[in-house]
C-alpha cells in the first residue's frame, strides 16, 4: 500500500489528485490530505441547490464536484480528510466500516467514544464528525471521508444553508446532521499534525505492504492538467448533469420580481419574469435574451448589464435583478 501526505491545500488539485491516482495507479493507496475553504459537492448533486451562493461569491470560497456520491461538505483547514483506493471483488468493494475502522482505533486510543453510525457516518455522542462516500470502477474502489478536528462549524453551517423552495430537481439532496469537532472530546488535547500522524502511523501498522510515496514531476504536471481541463471548469461544477426547475421570489427596489427558469445541463432553456414592477419596455426582451446562457452569476450579470434595466424594471438597484437569478 502507497501512504501518502498530500500537502496541497488547493481544492482543484486536490480532487484531480484522487482522479489521478485512482485511474492511474494499479496499487492500494491511502491518502492524507486538506482543502482550503472550499465546498465539495457530490457527483449526483445540483450544486445551486446545495450552496448559498451570496455566501460563497462574498468569502471566496471554491466549489468543487468530486468523483464520488453524496452530499455536499464543507471542507477548511481544521478539517482532515483520508483516502482508501483499493483493489477488490465486485462483492466487497463497497465496506464503510472496514475502511472507517482504523480511524476509529486511532480516536478509541486516545479517549474518545467514537462509533459507526447509519450507512457512512462516524459519531460522537450522536454528532456527525465524519461523512464518508465512495466511487467503483470495475474491481478499483475509491473510499473517502471528512475528519472534523478543528473545523469552523459556523462557516460550515452558514456555507451549505440554502433555500429549499428555490429548485424543484431529481438530483441527490444532501442530509443535514447535528455535527462536531473531534478536539471538543479529547481527554487530552493535541494538534491537528500530531492526529494526522499517528493516524498514519495505525495504517503503516496495519498493512505490512506500507511504503512511503511522493508525487515526481509526471504526477504533478497529470494532476495539473487534469485540474485545470476538468476540477477548475464550471461545465464540471455546475453544469455537469444539472437539470432542475428554479423559482424565486425577490423584493427589490422595482417592486416584487419571480423568476422561472427551467434549465438543463446547466444553460437555461425558458425563462419567465413576473412581477408588480413598472416598466416602459418588455420584459420579454431579456428573458430572449437568456436563453441558451450559463445559470452562472457572472454570466447573468454581465448580459443584464447590456440592458437599461431602469426602462424594464423601473426603480431598480444595481445588482438586484442580478439576485433575481440566484
Amino acid at each position: 500500500m502507497l501512504c501518502i501526505y498530500n500537502t496541497s491545500i488547493e481544492p482543484y488539485i486536490n480532487m484531480a489528485t484522487e482522479e489521478h491516482l485512482f485511474k492511474n495507479f494499479q496499487d492500494d493507496i491511502f491518502m492524507l490530505w486538506r482543502n482550503n475553504n472550499a465546498i465539495v459537492v457530490g457527483k449526483h448533486q445540483n450544486t445551486l441547490a446545495e450552496i448559498n451562493l451570496e455566501h460563497v461569491r462574498q468569502n471566496d470560497i471554491k466549489v468543487v464536484r468530486r468523483l464520488s456520491g453524496g452530499g455536499a461538505v464543507f471542507h477548511d483547514l481544521g478539517n482532515l480528510n483520508f483516502t482508501f483506493i483499493v483493489n477488490g471483488e465486485d462483492s466487497n468493494l463497497v465496506d464503510f466500516r472496514k475502511y472507517t475502522q482504523p480511524i476509529l482505533d486511532v480516536l478509541q486510543s486516545l479517549g474518545v467514544n467514537a462509533i459507526f453510525e447509519g450507512r457512512n457516518d462516524l459519531t460522537i455522542e450522536g454528532k456527525k464528525f465524519s461523512g464518508n462516500a465512495v466511487h467503483v470502477i470495475r474491481n478499483r474502489v475509491l473510499q473517502h471521508g471528512t475528519l472534523l478536528f478543528t473545523s469552523q462549524i459556523s462557516d460550515l453551517t452558514e456555507a451549505l444553508k440554502v433555500n429549499p423552495l428555490k429548485f424543484q430537481d431529481k438530483a441527490v439532496k444532501s442530509v443535514r446532521s447535528r455535527v462536531t469537532n473531534i478536539s471538543e472530546h479529547l481527554p487530552q488535547p493535541i494538534a491537528l499534525d500530531e492526529f494526522t500522524q499517528l493516524i498514519m502511523k495505525h495504517i503503516q501498522s496495519i498493512y505490512s505492504d506500507a511504503k512511503m510515496y511522493e508525487f515526481n514531476a509526471e504526477d504533478n504536471e497529470a494532476i495539473k492538467k487534469l485540474a485545470d481541463e476538468k476540477y477548475s471548469t464550471w461545465d464540471w461544477n455546475f453544469g455537469y448533469q444539472a437539470k432542475y426547475n428554479f423559482e424565486k421570489l425577490e423584493r427589490t427596489s422595482a417592486g416584487n420580481i419571480e423568476v422561472h427558469l427551467n434549465v438543463e445541463n446547466g444553460f437555461i432553456k425558458e425563462c419567465k419574469i413576473y412581477g408588480d414592477y413598472f416598466n416602459t419596455a418588455e420584459t420579454s426582451d431579456i428573458e430572449t435574451a437568456l436563453i441558451g446562457v450559463k445559470h452562472e452569476y457572472n454570466v447573468i450579470s454581465n448580459l443584464l448589464n447590456q440592458f437599461d434595466l431602469d426602462a424594464y424594471f423601473r426603480g431598480i438597484a444595481k445588482g438586484e435583478l442580478d439576485n433575481c437569478f440566484f
